[in-house]
């Protein structure tokens, strides 16, 4: 099979609440695709589960769903992207196959008490040096520690030798494989906390000050690039696998944000705004993440590129509609929420907090707790729903005030993900930045993203800007005569995060 013969690129965007395949075509366009939610496991107030085994199946039934509806031959799908939710990890037995306990979502604060020690402890400078992240429980590494404490504890008589650990891409990749391929990119392992990010490699004093045996981590490698072939017993036949990037890095890729200070932001489950930094390192003075982007191979003179990002990750945005659909029962639908908010002048003086799994940046605080506040008798149904609306680009207005600190000076937000469908929501980004908010067409930024790294990485396209400048914007939200009154309502929106916090377990 070569490139020639092929009409397509497939997708593989494994998210938080469900999992998706996707077919581009050559134009880099989606012509179909499959989606299956799958089950969120809530064992204690704070814990996020997901059943890996749950998120392999419905993996590949999107994989043959999507050929199989659409009468697309496997032999025209030139290569396959993957692209995931990061800091989910698991720990499976090589011999049997078989997940050993749930995989702990990102979400997840059940390790909070152990970063709080290790932070009394004086290691978060030394964990930032090296990682680039600060020391939060949404990172993998006091998730694989705690799922090791709990192997050893539960099932001692285990052979140790035979678990080997990933996040959600390592796991699928080793299913799509036949169980071959034990691999990662540098996406997705920067996000561990037990990468060095500037060697790109595993790093030795963080294994042991984690208590994680190194044998156990996948290899990491090129986001673009080789990392094996399907299982011909999958789809009948082998597929290249030839990218794989952390969910947010490639929707950056999706945007053509390759050059410093380009950003992005994706509303999904979390918010994360991420500026592109280049080759370059960059720390920041103002609680954002370091991260890497991607790295892809060079020339003959280097084995890599290596592009780094600046990113600000916000836990609950889309999850807070999720909630108000699946908790409160406020309403039966996400797109409901821009209807119901436009229904009423403002949110008659309530703010929503949206901490359901802590704070994310630039607050960091593994303790506060989602709140509602202000609220008085004559607050209704379409106050709150508004209410979370507005807290969802308050949280983005706080990570852009944080990236113009450190030196960047943000005049356009380019923007994707679920929630981005939300006209309300947009124009009160717009109006609560002070700046323009730009929407493509195709909202599937993360999946396009993986879709051009494995096309790029098998020769199916050969020009990446011409692949980026075809990419067609929807909408622009300029800011509008609602503007001041938003910014106002941020500062109070800022006061009701503060006694939010440090909630007592």
């Amino acid at each position: 099979m070569t490139a020639n013969q092929t009409k397509y690129v497939m997708a593989l965007d494994l998210g938080t609440t469900g999992n998706r395949a996707l077919i581009f075509n050559s134009s880099g366009n989606v012509v179909a695709q499959v989606y299956k939610e799958f089950t969120q496991h809530y064992p204690k107030p704070g814990w996020l589960e997901h059943d890996p085994n749950e998120i392999w199946q419905d993996t590949r039934t999107c994989m043959q769903q999507v050929l199989q509806e659409n009468n697309i031959n496997a032999n025209e799908i030139a290569a396959i992207g993957l692209t995931v939710q990061r800091e989910t990890c698991l720990l499976w037995d090589k011999t049997t196959g078989m997940p050993l306990h749930n995989a702990i979502v990102w979400q997840d604060r059940r390790t909070a008490n152990m970063c709080r020690q290790l932070i009394e402890q004086g290691k978060a400078p030394e964990i930032n040096e090296r990682t680039g992240l600060v020391l939060d429980a949404y990172f993998s590494a006091t998730k694989l520690a705690w799922l090791l404490d709990w192997v050893k504890r539960e099932n001692p008589n285990i052979n140790l030798d035979n678990v080997i650990a990933g996040t959600i891409d390592s796991w699928i990749l080793w299913n799509l494989t036949g169980q071959q391929v034990h691999a990662t990119d540098a996406s997705n392992a920067s996000r561990t906390m037990l990468m060095n990010i500037s060697s790109q490699e595993w790093d030795k004093q963080l294994l042991d000050l984690f208590g994680i045996p190194a044998h156990m981590m996948p290899q990491i490698k090129n986001s673009i690039g080789w990392f094996g072939k399907t299982d011909p017993a999958l789809l009948g036949l082998e597929i290249p696998i030839t990218a794989i990037f952390g969910d947010q890095q490639a929707a950056l890729f999706a945007h053509g944000c390759d050059r410093p200070g380009m950003l992005k932001c994706t509303y999904g489950t979390g918010c994360f705004l991420i500026s592109q930094s280049g080759e370059q390192l960059t720390r920041s003075d103002n609680q954002l993440l370091s991260t890497v982007a991607w790295t892809q191979a060079a020339n003959s003179h280097s084995s890599k590129t290596v592009n780094f990002a600046l990113e600000g990750a916000m836990f609950t945005t889309g999850a807070c509609i999720q909630w108000l659909r699946d908790g409160l029962q406020l309403i039966d639908s996400a797109p409901e929420t821009e209807f119901l908010s436009q229904q009423v002048q403002d949110t008659n003086g309530v703010y929503f907090v949206p901490a359901l799994s802590g704070l994310g940046a630039p607050h960091w605080d593994m303790s506060a707790r989602g709140a509602f506040l202000g609220i008085t008798g004559g607050v209704k149904r379409e106050h709150m729903v508004r209410a979370v609306l507005e807290s969802i680009a308050y949280q983005v207005k706080e990570v852009v005030v944080a990236m113009n600190k450190d030196g960047n000076n943000i005049e356009l937000l380019k923007v994707d993900g679920g929630a981005s469908q939300n006209n309300f929501l947009m124009q009160f980004q717009a109006d609560v930045l002070g700046i323009p908010v730009e929407r493509p067409a195709i909202l599937d930024a993360t999946a396009q993203g993986a879709a051009f790294g494995a096309g790029l990485g098998i020769g199916f396209w050969d020009d990446y800007a011409k692949l980026v400048k075809n990419r067609q914007v929807d909408r622009v939200f300029e800011p509008g005569a609602d503007t001041v009154v938003a910014q106002t309502n941020f500062e109070k929106w800022i006061q009701a995060v503060e006694r939010a916090k440090d909630w007592i377990e």
